[in-house]
């Protein structure tokens, strides 16, 4: 199975950077971000994600509690290519958003990273989903999401055209020739559509691994097209085995109906896992850590997640019917039917969502954890997992000392590095250059003096 690591920089759950047991970590020292990373590489797991967003929550009120893990947001490709150079196998996946950024940049920064990485780069493609990024760029509600996700498709072909506007082998340094590249190895793009107007060619050379891995957490209809076309891993949010192995399976056919090989398309769900020496414990420190958080918190976060301001509401009420939302639809999805299926009033419904958003959470032994993980990945929920630790850094650190061994003698995760790229260790094919395999794609090259 695939395991990544999912850094929520103070914790994936919002009570962890209070838990008694854990330091509070400063979010802008990159010692604690270099630990973290080389912890997950002493359990050989495949990835570590360094998430983002381009914007704050307000200050003011119950928003102030939603800001932690935004107090310290290091732009992520910066942060990966310092931490490239303190590990040696771990892949490194960086978060940005196709909304607003463009295309040129995108595929220079990950070039860039898989260049200094030596082939450990990869793209966590998003869609910004709030009005708070939209105001940082001059708009003053966000993009609607349909738009989002038809820019986001046009936004990743450029990419991968840029990443591939260098041929391999297109760098010479000959001296004597005087000649440091070859020029017909080299393709202008002159990509013009519907968003994007980019002539190419990138002046970074094709990266190592041909393009670096492509990761897309495809929910809502778009979102689901989007990655089974061009995503190699996806990452989703199940909040049960079923819904899981619905998504396992549909995201499955959608890659073949696109012409691709199933088994080159990885799906990992987030997970957010408690380990402890006995159940009473585990129990015990889940409980703990909920009290930690501020019930206006809970409230406020469920808003967020839904997409809709239920602070008119009584925690005692229940959830009404929702617009949809312009936000995650995916998740506002999964919230509602949580609601329905257990009959929660909005205060248990916002306790839950707090924790794990919609994605899945247990608490257990190292045996029950493993048991878990082996179930979801031997009936096809799962082909790995993106772990999401609730605090820092020993949520890490009690997977990666207690539940990875014994994953690893059940022989279901592996005990080293397969490869030295990230496509090598999970086992993804090289993408062949498309202007090798069509070269009618490139115009004839300049000649450059």
């Amino acid at each position: 199975m695939i395991l990544a690591t999912f850094i929520h920089n103070s914790g994936a759950h919002p009570g962890g950077w209070r838990w008694p047991g854990a330091p509070v970590a400063d979010l802008h020292d990159f010692a604690h971000y270099a630990h973290l990373a080389q912890v997950a590489e002493r359990g050989k797991m495949h990835c570590y994600f360094s998430g983002d967003s381009v914007g704050f929550p307000s200050i003011s009120g119950s928003d102030a509690f939603a800001a932690t893990d935004y107090a310290g947001k290091l732009e992520p490709t910066t942060l990966l290519a310092a931490l490239a150079m303190v590990t040696s196998n771990i892949g490194l996946i960086a978060t940005a958003s196709t909304t607003y950024n463009e295309p040129y940049n995108i595929a220079r920064r990950y070039a860039s990273l898989d260049h200094l990485s030596k082939g450990r780069a990869g793209w966590n493609v998003v869609t910004s989903a709030s009005d708070g990024e939209a105001r940082n760029f001059g708009r003053d509600i966000n993009m609607d999401h349909a738009e989002r996700y038809d820019r986001a498709e046009e936004f990743v072909d450029v990419v991968k055209a840029l990443w591939d506007s260098w041929e391999d082998g297109a760098i010479l340094r000959d001296r004597e020739a005087a000649r440091y590249f070859d020029p017909a190895k080299v393709h202008e793009l002159d990509h013009q559509g519907k968003h994007f107007k980019v002539a190419g060619p990138l002046n970074v050379a094709r990266p190592p691994q041909g393009h670096p891995i492509i990761v897309q957490a495809g929910g809502s209809e778009a979102g689901r097209r989007l990655a089974a076309r061009t995503a190699d891993l996806i990452f989703t949010a199940a909040r049960s085995l079923e819904v899981g192995q619905e998504f396992y399976a549909d995201m499955k056919a959608r890659a073949a109906a696109f012409g691709r090989n199933p088994d080159h398309v990885k799906v990992i769900p987030s997970m957010q896992l408690m380990v402890r020496g006995t159940e009473e414990e585990a129990r015990k420190a889940e409980a703990e850590l909920l009290e930690l958080v501020p019930e206006a918190l809970a409230l406020r976060t469920l808003s967020l997640q839904l997409g809709v301001d239920l602070s008119h509401l009584s925690p005692d009420d229940k959830l009404p019917d929702l617009p949809a939302t312009n936000g995650g639809k995916w998740v506002q999805q999964q919230i509602i039917q949580l609601a329905r299926e257990k009959d929660l009033a909005i205060g248990a419904l916002a306790r839950h969502v707090v924790v794990s958003r919609a994605s899945f959470s247990f608490a257990g032994t190292p045996e029950q954890v493993a048991d878990l993980c082996e179930n979801w990945f031997r009936t096809r929920g799962a082909d790995g997992f993106s772990l999401s630790p609730n605090y820092q850094p020993g949520g890490l650190e009690d997977f990666v000392d207690q539940v990875i061994p014994i994953l690893q003698k059940r022989g279901l995760f592996q005990t080293d590095y397969e490869g030295s790229s990230l496509r090598e260790s999970l086992g993804l094919p090289t993408p062949e250059n498309a202007f090798v395999a069509n070269p009618a794609l490139g115009r004839e090259p300049r000649m450059w003096a």
